[in-house]
């Protein structure tokens, strides 16, 4: 067992349900954990795990932290439609392998569950899913891989691709609101009423581009096209992945190897390199050259990148692995919470934490890529 498999190990080994080691914010709000996007990236990294190493503790615990969450009915603990949270939606996209390997009819209810949310999700006049009922007219980078991987899954899958060209209505309509020419990256949210407190009131975007952000759209764009057969849009989310790419490649930390939280300020007071943004970067570079969406090149890029968060952050203290680095959380609003403002000082200001499943998952992503990919572990 190699030291990437000893952590998440040790990480299984001290999470239950109610109460996993990699969900910080539950941990430290001290609430009652219920179905959301956190877990459901660990999850994601489990299940990835599971497939390449044929290891069965991973399936194993991520089948039976499930079945926690999932009730016969297709209910789901803690879940409420009525939030509109694409966040909640993320997880969902386990829920197609575990029923299609436990055969318990309770998963594919409970797809059906989320489906019905994306089906109901409330849209911007461009036709874009608003990113949660409590942020209005508002896309956000993040949702687009929270939603639109399990959508692409969901509509293949079950409806013969019927809402492919939805899918990358959505996308395009991102590349068009949310790209700064200036500076070759997406803004982290865009208000199609342009009201938001923190919206530019002739663009309607939030003033900075925010790292993670941009990772979870660079994963979206590689994910989503991993699972959507159609050449036309492929073509589509090739030209996207493609100028991000080479976009992404100045941002990166010629010492550092690794990306900024506020990427275009390198070295500005307070910043810092930051973990889950580079890790989903690194993954987006490991699996869109594999896949050919890229150039083969950017493999080494995501390996130096993935190398990197390992010699910076993955720490061993009382022979425990801790992986640091992690921005907890960061938003836009609401109205009653106007310290998130998309300012340079508002994305500095959050905590930065260890083992947070924001970081851990993506660094666990870029792992199995690097198995598929014959590229040695350097640690």
């Amino acid at each position: 067992m190699n030291i990437i498999e000893r952590y998440v190990e040790r990480m299984m080994a001290e999470s239950t349900p109610e109460r996993p080691l990699w969900n910080i914010e539950k941990i430290k709000e001290g609430k009652v954990n219920g179905w959301n996007y956190i877990d459901g990236c660990m999850m994601i990294a489990l299940l990835n795990l599971h497939r390449i190493t044929g290891e069965d503790r991973y399936y194993t615990f991520a089948e039976r932290f499930l079945d926690h969450y999932v009730f016969e009915d297709g209910s789901l603990r803690g879940f409420k439609e009525a939030d509109y949270n694409l966040d909640n939606i993320c997880e969902g996209r386990v829920l197609f392998d575990v029923y299609r390997m436990s055969g318990k009819e309770k998963y594919r209810k409970a797809i059906d569950t989320l489906y019905g949310q994306i089906q109901r999700q409330p849209r911007t006049h461009e036709g874009s899913f608003w990113h949660k009922a409590i942020y209005p007219n508002q896309v956000w980078l993040d949702g687009l891989y929270m939603a639109q991987v399990f959508y692409a899954r969901y509509t293949m899958e079950y409806e013969n691709g019927a809402h492919v060209e939805d899918i990358r209505r959505q996308f395009m309509t991102v590349r068009e609101r949310m790209h700064d020419a200036e500076t070759g990256l997406y803004r982290h949210g865009y208000d199609a009423s342009k009201t938001a407190f923190w919206a530019d009131p002739v663009t309607g975007c939030s003033r900075n581009p925010w790292l993670r952000s941009l990772g979870w759209f660079s994963a979206a764009l590689i994910d989503v096209t991993a699972e959507i057969d159609d050449a036309s849009f492929r073509a589509d989310m090739t030209v996207l992945a493609r100028e991000l790419a080479q976009s992404l490649l100045s941002y990166i930390d010629t010492d550092a190897h690794m990306l900024w939280q506020v990427p275009n300020q390198p070295g500005r007071e307070g910043n810092y390199p930051e973990t889950s943004g580079s890790a989903m970067v690194a993954y987006f570079y490991l699996k869109g050259a594999r896949l050919g969406l890229l150039d083969a090149q950017y493999a080494q890029v995501g390996a130096r990148i993935f190398h990197a968060i390992c010699a910076r952050y993955l720490s061993e203290t009382d022979g425990k692995l801790n992986l640091g680095g992690i921005c907890l959380v960061a938003g836009l609003g609401p109205e009653n919470n106007r310290r998130r403002d998309g300012s340079y000082e508002y994305y500095i200001s959050e905590p930065v934490v260890e083992n947070d499943a924001k970081g851990l998952a993506p660094f666990l992503m870029c792992y199995t890529e690097l198995l598929l990919g014959g590229i040695p572990l350097e640690i």
